[in-house]
C-alpha cells in the first residue's frame, strides 16, 4: 500500500506522516527509513516482497526521493508496485508538479498537501514579458516558479491573456489612446510584435482560450494542456 504526504511546508509533511505511522504501525511491525542521501539504486524493488524475519509488518518510510535522481526515478517506476505490495510505502516529497500529482493519485491511497504560507506573490507580470519575447523556455521555468508558488492554472492563464490582447491591440492600432491602453504597456506590445509572424498573435489568442474552455468542461486537464501551451503554443 501506498501513502503520499507532500507540499512546500515541510515540517507539516514530515509530522503529518510521523503521526500516521505512529498510529497505524502494527504491534510488532518494523519501519526503515529509505533517505535520499544514503538511497542505493534498487532498494525500492527490494523492498516490495521484503519479509520481516520475526512475522511482523514491513513499513518503508521514502523520504524526499525529488532530492536524489536515482531514487525519485526509481519510486516513479514502481508506484503500482508499492501500490499492491503487502508492505506499506510511505513517500514524503517536496512541491510536486502536475505530472507528478496526478501519477501518485493514481495509486497511493493517501494523498495529502501541506502548503507553507507565502511571504512573497510571485509576479505574473514576468510571464507576460516571456511570453512577448517568445522566450519559451522561460516561460517554461516561469510555469514550474508560478504553480510552487501556488498560482491556480487559470490565474496564469489570464495574465497570458492579457499580454496576448495587448499584442493584438497592438497590431491592429496606431497609438496607445486608439487601443485604449498606457503607454508603456502599448509601446512595450509594439516593440515585441516582430517577434511574431502574421496571424501568430491571434492563432496562440484562439489556442489559449480553447485550452481554458477545454479545461473547465473536463475535455483536458488544465495543468498538462497549459504546459503543453507554453511548450508548443497549442
Amino acid at each position: 500500500m501506498l501513502h503520499l504526504y507532500y507540499g512546500t511546508d515541510r515540517q507539516k509533511v514530515r509530522d503529518a506522516a510521523t503521526e500516521f505511522s505512529d498510529k497505524n504501525l502494527p504491534d510488532g511491525g518494523t519501519i526503515t527509513v529509505l533517505d535520499a542521501g544514503e538511497y542505493q539504486v534498487g532498494q525500492i524493488s527490494d523492498s516490495l516482497g521484503a519479509a520481516s524475519l520475526f512475522g511482523g509488518a514491513e513499513w518503508f518510510m521514502i523520504d524526499s526521493p525529488g532530492d536524489n535522481a536515482d531514487m525519485g526515478e526509481d519510486v516513479k517506476t514502481n508506484l503500482e508496485a508499492m501500490a499492491e505490495s503487502g508492505n506499506v510505502f510511505i513517500v514524503l516529497e517536496g512541491a510536486l508538479l502536475a505530472p507528478a500529482k496526478k501519477a501518485y493519485a493514481k495509486h497511493a491511497a493517501t494523498v495529502e498537501e501541506f502548503t507553507a504560507e507565502k511571504t512573497e506573490r510571485f509576479n505574473t507580470f514576468v510571464m507576460a514579458d516571456a511570453l512577448a519575447s517568445k522566450d519559451r523556455r522561460k516561460l517554461w521555468v516561469l510555469l514550474q516558479e508560478a504553480r510552487l508558488n501556488g498560482l491556480a492554472p487559470e490565474e496564469i492563464i489570464g495574465m497570458l491573456w492579457w499580454q496576448l490582447k495587448a499584442l493584438r491591440l497592438a497590431e491592429v492600432t496606431a497609438k496607445a489612446a486608439e487601443a485604449g491602453m498606457k503607454d508603456f504597456p502599448y509601446n512595450k506590445a509594439k516593440r515585441a510584435l516582430p517577434k511574431f509572424a502574421a496571424g501568430e498573435v491571434s492563432a496562440l489568442s484562439h489556442s489559449l482560450l480553447s485550452l481554458y474552455h477545454d479545461g473547465h468542461s473536463g475535455v483536458r486537464d488544465i495543468d498538462l494542456a497549459l504546459e503543453r501551451w507554453v511548450l508548443a503554443g497549442k
